[in-house]
């Protein structure tokens, strides 16, 4: 019998489009980090998109009512309706969008969302258009369904934003969807109102493309402008427009798994039958506190935004202090997104090569003991991601050993 839980699978039992897909590298980052960890070494992990704060207690006490009412059954596929109802609220009362309750689905996490549209939708062949740097699922996740990725770099000169001009250059006659997230993971960067409405110019002209907004970091932000979402500010395309938010981010709640997305019903009839054939539904309890979450108090969002705000300013202050890195100040999302083309081209003390962003997130890994994701992994090399939801003595740790570290390079 063979107990060698380590060995590689046969390889032609495997799909090609798994084959071809390449695991979360934040999760891996995140793991080599623990690894790190378990072997003794001092590590801390700014790989990981998730805040530090705990989850708000009326949240956590609408769940452990929901337990004590034994409300442990299972669900609608789509969620259940006094959830489905709360989303619709958050909808109209935030984005000024009108669903009714079957319009709106409700899964494992934003993720599956996102998932789950395209698994609904994607022939084999078809392409999305993936303004870049975009976050590390998005383009796995149009492979696993068939579909062809089709990448957009969008540089530090635009604010890490896709252009008018460079949609239409992107857009074909295979084009299904655009991919578009505001504020964005992992640049922060934020979509104004004139800025969707200009990509909306482009795709009236487009009639066969359809829009899936991103919004989940849509409550972290550091302006006071309106956030603008492309469904609201072009109604004209809200009948090909997937709104995807949930509770992860702004509510601290990642482990609870709760995502939302509204859309036209045709479209969320087919996801359902995608999510019916896999996870069914997230955790009723879980729904019972997301509940309390859309429809409760918010005085706790400001105290978390204002935090961000400050390790922000801290983190970016100190990335601009390092020679060789640049940063732009983020208006959105808890990521700073620096680049290190200055870097490149140096060597460590052993005199190994730190030729690309993966070598640089590797040397700050081993040397410094710090986990930061590769700006490859997000599509657009030269830079690397940090996540600035950790504490304040963490963060400025950190940032004092990637100093250090870059210091080191010669």
């Amino acid at each position: 019998m063979n107990t060698n839980t380590h060995a590689e699978p046969d390889r032609s039992l495997l799909a090609h489009r798994v084959l071809g897909a390449k695991p979360s590298a934040t999760k891996e980052m995140t793991r080599l980090a623990n690894e790190l960890k378990r072997e003794g070494r001092d590590v801390i992990a700014l790989s990981q998109g998730e805040p530090d704060f705990p989850t708000p207690a009326h949240i956590r006490e609408a769940a452990k009512a929901a337990i004590d009412r034994n409300e442990s059954r299972y669900t609608e596929v789509a969620g259940t309706l006094a959830l489905r109802e709360a989303v619709a609220r958050k909808f109209e009362r935030d984005n000024g969008l009108s669903y009714h309750p079957d319009q709106i689905q409700v899964g494992c996490g934003a993720k599956q969302l996102l998932y789950n549209a395209l698994q609904a939708t994607i022939n084999e062949g078809d392409e999305v258009v993936i303004p870049t740097p975009a976050w590390v699922s998005y383009p796995e996740m149009v492979l696993l369904a068939g579909g062809k990725p089709v990448i957009v770099r969008c540089g530090a000169a635009s604010g890490f934003k896709l252009t008018p001009g460079q949609l239409d250059a992107a857009i074909t006659p295979r084009t299904k969807w655009l991919m578009l997230n505001s504020p964005s993971n992992p640049s922060g960067a934020v979509y104004t109102r004139d800025e969707l409405l200009a990509l909306a110019d482009v795709l009236l002209r487009h009639p066969h493309v359809w829009v899936m907004a991103d919004d989940i970091y849509e409550k972290i932000r550091y302006d006071e402008a309106p956030f603008a979402t492309p469904a609201a500010v072009a109604p004209a395309l809200a009948e090909r427009t997937l709104t995807v938010n949930g509770v992860s981010k702004a509510y601290a709640m990642t482990g609870w798994r709760v995502g939302f997305a509204g859309g036209p019903l045709a479209l969320i009839k087919a996801m359902n039958l995608v999510q019916s054939q896999s996870t069914s539904h997230t955790s009723s309890i879980s729904q019972a506190a997301s509940v309390a979450a859309l429809d409760g108090p918010m005085d706790f969002l400001g105290d978390f935004v204002e935090s961000f705000r400050r390790r922000r300013d801290g983190v970016v202050g100190a990335l601009r202090n390092i020679e060789g890195l640049t940063c732009d100040t983020p208006p959105g999302a808890f990521y700073a997104f620096p680049g290190c083309q200055g870097l490149l081209g140096r060597r460590d003390q052993g005199g190994t090569l730190i030729a690309s962003d993966v070598d640089l997130a590797m040397y700050l890994l081993r040397s410094a003991g710090v986990a930061v994701v590769p700006g490859t992994s997000f599509e657009l090399p030269g830079h690397f991601r940090i996540s600035y939801a950790a504490s304040d003595e963490e963060l400025r740790v950190a940032l004092a050993r990637i100093a250090a570290a870059c210091a080191a390079l010669r």
